[in-house]
């Protein structure tokens, strides 16, 4: 009995050992089969084509007013009043401060008096020159009375003037301790307040006003960068610019374009040695006062002239840190990762500097799905409404990496 269940056992055994490399080939066999291949990720995508863009030059700037003038003092004295609103425009003459006025009153009435005095001088003597002249005649009087008397009546007539020129002086200074704006303008916090002591000989600062409407835009640009345009110009890749008819886009710190269009009324033909640059000003009106003295724009100066360009749909650009990249689809159906040099922005496109060239497939949409390498599916995006060739710059580029 022992004997036939031994030998059971060991008949099992010996099944499942042998069965048991069949079972392993079967589950390598399921390994090596071949997975199943993932289709290409479908993309949109749009040829680089060159076309004529805009050909403008963007420059960093400062606003600066038409004309600025400094409130300070003229003569001596404490400050009696304010007879201004703190940030409000003011025509020319407007008075600002009131110094006191009596010790010039006083000056102009003894100017006055001075003046009376020689006046009456002078009368006189002019009366005994008009008695001598007849006697002169009859020999009554010498010739050496009636010189003395023209002389007299002369040195009277000098009193006069003098003494009038006194009261000129102290009519002026009376005058000048009512304060007055010189220019029409907005005019900026008091310097001083009532009471204060203020001094013509210090020149004491009270105010300040500026001209805000129209206002100048000066914009600075590197002599290299200048050159550079030189060269562009005699090689035909640029189109010489004429200053007078130069149109300004004044782009604001925040990135608003200012609605007001100015003109290049002036560019400076000295380099500042200190900076290595140039200056180019520009004026714009600004009825609503929005530009104010000392605001950093940037500003785009606008040719009457096009370039041959490459523009693409900002959806396709990625900027990471300021540095600015596309998404290429390859010949052999791959995607490729390349930087590139952005120029301006408008209408939904960027025109790119550096780093693409005509033929080549960018994609527009999709390029967030794919990574380098991968293999995709690219098909034409539809034709946007806004022409790639036309438009009108909008925004300044970022700061982007060339190739």
């Amino acid at each position: 009995m022992l004997c036939s269940a031994s030998r059971l056992c060991s008949r099992t055994v010996f099944v499942v050992i042998a069965g048991l490399p069949l079972v392993l080939a079967a589950c390598g066999d399921r390994q090596d089969a071949p997975a199943a291949a993932m289709p290409p990720v479908p993309v949109l995508v749009e040829t680089v084509a060159a076309s004529n863009v805009p050909d403008v030059v963007e420059l960093p700037g400062r606003i600066e007013a038409v004309r600025t003038a400094e409130i300070r003092a003229r003569v001596d004295g404490i400050v009696e009043r304010t007879l201004y609103q703190e940030g409000t425009d003011l025509p020319a003459n407007a008075p600002l401060f009131q110094i006191d006025p009596r010790d010039y009153r006083a000056q102009l009435q003894q100017a006055q008096a001075a003046l009376t005095r020689a006046t009456a001088v002078y009368k006189n003597a002019a009366s005994v020159v008009d008695r001598f002249r007849p006697l002169l005649e009859r020999h009554a009087v010498s010739a050496q009375e009636n010189d003395d008397a023209l002389a007299s009546m002369q040195q009277a007539q000098a009193n006069v003037a003098d003494a009038q020129a006194a009261v000129t002086l102290a009519q002026l200074r009376l005058e000048r301790s009512v304060v007055r704006t010189p220019i029409a303008g907005r005019v900026g916090r008091a310097q001083v307040t009532e009471g204060a002591l203020v001094s013509a000989g210090a020149a004491t600062l009270m105010a300040q006003v500026n001209q805000l409407s129209p206002i100048n835009a000066v914009f600075t640009q590197s002599n290299t960068a200048m050159l550079d345009v030189e060269q562009q110009i005699q090689s035909g890749a640029r189109k010489a610019i004429d200053m007078k008819h130069v149109e300004v886009e004044l782009l604001l710190a925040n990135g608003q374009v200012y609605s007001e269009r100015g003109f290049i009324d002036f560019a400076d033909l000295v380099v500042d040695p200190s900076t290595g640059t140039q200056t180019v000003r520009a004026q714009f009106a600004n009825p609503s006062r929005t530009l104010l003295p000392g605001q950093f724009v940037r500003g785009r100066i606008i040719t009457a002239g096009n370039r041959q360009g490459i523009r693409i749909p900002e959806r396709a650009v990625q900027l990471d840190n300021g540095i600015a990249s596309v998404a290429l689809v390859s010949d052999e159906g791959t995607v490729v990762h390349r930087n590139i040099d952005l120029g301006e922005q408008g209408e939904g496109r960027w025109t790119v500097r550096d780093g693409l060239k005509p033929g080549e497939r960018v994609i527009v949409d999709g390029w967030q799905k794919v990574q380098p390498g991968q293999r995709v599916d690219a098909r034409p995006a539809p034709v946007a409404g806004t022409a790639a060739g036309t438009g009108t710059a909008a925004t300044p580029a970022p700061a982007s990496a060339t190739r």
